[in-house]
């Protein structure tokens, strides 16, 4: 299983970007997939996450300005980051929570790449 997320860049402060995370492979469920973001000498940190049905969690830095979303046909989920500010410049990472097969119920946790979003006039 990959994970292979896009979408960062440069922005101005009360910009937008968009990410994207497909995840291919052998797939039998996505229990969940989310992104976390990891600032310069700060830990990773959960910014938001979405259930396979749908249930979505934010960190309250982001309530109101981040939405996530996933598209279960495509095992892809986004991240639309609307209202940026300086303090949103990390390496954002996706991470999805896998079933390969059905016979098998164990969960296994993958990472995507990082992709780096930098805020900034």
């Amino acid at each position: 299983v990959q994970l292979q997320a896009s979408g960062g860049g440069l922005v101005q402060p009360g910009g937008s970007l968009r990410l994207s995370c497909a995840a291919s492979g052998t797939i039998f469920r996505i229990n969940g997939m989310g992104w976390y973001r990891q600032a310069p000498g700060k830990e990773r940190e959960l910014v938001a996450s979405i259930t396979s049905g749908g249930i979505t969690n934010y960190v309250e830095s982001v309530k109101g300005r981040f939405t996530i979303s996933g598209d279960n046909a495509l095992n892809t989920v986004y991240l639309q980051m609307n209202s940026l500010k300086p303090e949103d410049t990390a390496v954002y990472y996706c991470n999805a929570g896998i079933r390969r097969r059905g016979f098998d119920l164990t969960t296994y946790d993958y990472w995507g790449q990082g992709t780096l979003v930098t805020v900034s006039s």
